[in-house]
């Protein structure tokens, strides 16, 4: 049975524990989800695939070998011959972004107040994280038998692109489950569609001269801003998606210029595309591409990051053994798209279904004071672990 109080002083010590990325500081939590999952008595391994990528200097209690970021995977194990075969993947992420400043509480006190619990990941990811250890705990004492599998892998590196975290774990054969529920969501929402996501860098090169005499150089900032522009009216040819929003572009940085008497022979900035399904990413690129040479004739465009967008029928055994279980508590779990980036779509190249959810607290991820509800993480655990019994 999910114990409530059980739940909150579970997720207040997920909070407390400092797992910002950057830098990637995970480490002692997953140290404590390890021993948590090892007292269960589940099978318990540790999966690292790269250092923590801070200096000695700048916080030299950690060791050579404290340095590695782990994932966890623990597993309850089924009755079935096939029960690996037919495992069910919960998945939540363990790193958050940083605090930042302005908060009116401790970003890592995990305060209760008001019926909220607050600190920086209540919402994303560790009140997620709370409720699926918590389902872990009961299944556990409540000694159910499942014939299939239960795997809880609490992943690093969510927040700074997942390669150092799901994404091994997927492509290297670790978790092959037969479906997988992401943990990454927030208000019992059932993300079945979601936007790709292209993140880049386009550097545009001038020419030097003096300020005075600017005619005789080449502005590599006013043509970036050209380029700017024709982005940002640039329309899209795409099929409407009912789930989802049309198709957005977002300049995120920008710099170039060594001094302000001087004509700028370097520019560059990054955007944020998000694409429907069904839009072709290197179309996309391509596009990107023409609008530039209308301006610079010497330019660069860096990929840091491409994700195809993910969508799954909604007739899908996955969402609607989701579905019948929120119904069964009395929950709402509502069909959405999501126009940011979760981690469902690093499944579709193994072909593993996939939907995300979660518990959280709507437009508080991310944001100064965030904070989780302590129904709402009540209600979803007990959700989660409906749903983890009826899965087959």
């Amino acid at each position: 049975m999910i114990n409530k109080a059980r739940l909150v002083q579970l997720t207040q010590k997920l909070i407390q524990f400092n797992s910002e990325n950057p830098p990637g500081n995970e480490l002692a939590l997953a140290r404590f989800i390890e021993k948590k999952m090892i007292s269960l008595g589940l099978k318990v391994k540790t999966y690292t695939f790269a250092p923590l990528e801070i200096s000695r200097r700048d916080t030299p209690f950690l060791t050579g070998f404290a340095k590695n970021r782990p994932n966890v995977v623990a597993v309850l194990k089924g009755t079935s011959p096939k029960a690996s075969q037919n495992a069910i993947l919960l998945t939540p992420h363990i790193d958050t972004v940083p605090a930042g400043k302005g908060w009116s509480f401790n970003p890592y006190g995990g305060i209760v107040k008001n019926g909220r619990i607050y600190g920086r990941g209540a919402t994303d990811d560790k009140g997620n994280l709370a409720c699926a250890m918590e389902v872990m705990q009961s299944l556990v004492e409540d000694e159910v038998v499942l014939r299939h599998d239960v795997v809880l892998a609490a992943t690093v590196d969510e927040e700074t692109g997942s390669k150092k975290g799901i994404i091994p774990l997927i492509e290297k054969g670790i978790l092959k489950p037969k479906a997988a529920l992401i943990l990454d969501s927030d208000e019992f929402s059932t993300i079945v569609a979601q936007k790709g996501l292209i993140h880049a860098r386009l550097q545009i090169f001038g020419k030097k001269a003096h300020g005075a005499y600017n005619w005789y150089g080449v502005n590599a900032i006013e043509l970036a801003a050209k380029v700017i522009a024709d982005l940002k009216d640039h329309k899209f040819f795409y099929k409407k998606h009912h789930l989802l929003h049309k198709p957005t572009i977002n300049i995120g940085t920008i710099r170039g210029g060594d001094k302000v008497n001087m004509v700028a022979d370097f520019c560059e900035f990054s955007f944020d595309l998000r694409y429907l399904p069904g839009m072709n990413p290197q179309e996309l690129l391509s596009a990107v591409k023409r609008l530039t040479k209308k301006h610079a004739k010497k330019f660069k465009l860096i990929v840091d990051d491409l994700q195809y967008p993910y969508e799954i029928d909604p007739q899908h055994t996955l969402v609607k053994t989701y579905a019948d279980a929120s119904r069964k508590l009395s929950c709402v779990s509502v069909l959405k798209g999501s126009e940011g980036a979760t981690v469902i779509s690093f499944f579709q190249k193994k072909r593993i279904p996939a939907v995300a959810t979660g518990y959280g607290s709507q437009k508080t991820a991310h944001a100064t004071n965030e904070y989780a509800q302590v129904e709402k993480l009540y209600k979803g655990a007990k959700v989660l672990e409906q749903f983890v019994k009826d899965f087959k």
